[in-house]
């Protein structure tokens, strides 16, 4: 933790030279893109300062403990108490600030919502989450953005992309990531029998500019007409785009808006996170042995969540959490999850401190 805090502290001071460098002020996008990423880091490097200084202040009064002066003695004693006390809360605050790793201040995310196993009713269900994210977000205050989407027939998804932005974005949504299941009465059962189906939710943390920077010769472009539910063409005019990463085979398409420009625009957004988030868990993969733990994991394979709606219970199989108040959280009350979920990671945090120090 605290070799990740040095890199964070370091990328930012590195960024407060790029602030005051000629060549980055003179180009509007660059100055942008190192502006949002500054001030993505600015609390957590402020307080990350302000802890490095009281362990300054710790190691200069424990000195002063052993001079022979009683009462230079007795004022060192008196003000370690304190020095120690507000070591632990700027420790507890920056457990708290860490809370889902090196992306865990990011303002930016993209969650990808797709439709499993179960036909209509995992694409409505996939609908439905669409639906519960939107009105978590308004009530989070965060702004929301469909990059992508595609419908059936009966108004469900077989998929859809969306952008958010706002404070701590990615820290709450990242425990999304998963499988989620759903037992229910569809309302294409005509003998009300319980049924299961499935979506998969995956989030990815949006890189800045800088952080995944790419060419148009990094990827191939593919134009085509923008169809509706049931394959339909909507438009007469190749306003769809379909981007393929060549290094990596990531493909991502956007038809959305009418304009090929802001169809581009948005398949970019969604491409850079795709390769950031590859890149990410590849990383991940490398310090798998170091810290096993499924929470956060973002493996799409992996069940999270049973959405019982004759019960009106929500289980969350990582950590054996259940809540039956499933009617709240499809109207957008997700935070008694995130919440569970955060807890649980700041224990496991806690503990792996404890064992390193």
């Amino acid at each position: 933790m605290r070799e990740m805090l040095e890199e964070k502290l370091a990328r930012f001071e590195e960024l407060e030279r790029q602030m005051s460098d000629p060549d980055v002020l003179g180009d509007s996008s660059r100055i942008s893109a190192v502006a949002r990423e500054h001030g993505s880091l600015v609390r957590l490097v402020n307080k990350y300062r302000a802890f490095k200084k009281v362990s300054e202040e710790i190691a200069e009064v424990t000195l002063m403990m052993e001079s022979d002066d009683e009462e230079e003695r007795a004022m060192a004693e008196a003000e370690l108490v304190e020095l120690k006390a507000n070591y632990e809360t700027l420790w507890e605050e920056l457990l708290e600030m860490t809370i889902g790793g090196e992306d865990a201040n990011r303002t930016r995310c993209i969650m990808e919502i797709r439709a499993g196993t179960g036909g209509d009713e995992a694409a409505l269900f996939a609908r439905n989450l669409y639906e519960m994210y939107k009105k978590h977000a308004e009530q989070k205050g965060w702004k929301v953005e469909v990059l992508g989407s595609s419908m059936t027939e009966l108004g469900g998804f077989k998929e859809i992309s969306l952008a958010f932005e706002g404070e701590r974005v990615y820290r709450d949504l990242m425990y999304e990531s998963g499988g989620h299941r759903v037992q229910r009465v569809p309302e294409t059962e005509a003998k009300g029998r319980i049924h299961t189906s499935a979506a998969t939710v995956a989030v990815m943390p949006e890189p800045e500019d800088v952080e995944v920077d790419l060419s148009p010769d990094d990827y191939r472009v593919d134009k085509f007409n923008a169809s509706g539910p049931g394959g339909q063409h909507v438009n007469k005019t190749e306003s769809a785009i379909r981007l393929t990463h060549h290094e990596t085979g990531i493909s991502v398409q956007c038809q959305d808006e009418k304009s090929q420009h802001k169809n581009l625009a948005k398949a970019l957004r969604e491409l850079k996170a795709r390769i950031y988030d590859q890149l990410r868990q590849e990383e991940e993969q490398k310090r798998s042995d170091q810290r096993k733990t499924l929470i956060g994991s973002g493996d799409r394979s992996q069940r999270i969540r049973t959405y019982n709606f004759p019960e009106n219970r929500i289980s969350d199989h990582r950590i054996n959490f259940t809540l039956y108040k499933l009617d709240q959280v499809m109207a957008g009350n997700v935070q008694p999850l995130t919440e569970a979920m955060l807890e649980h990671e700041r224990n496991e945090l806690r503990g792996s401190v404890e064992k390193m120090s």
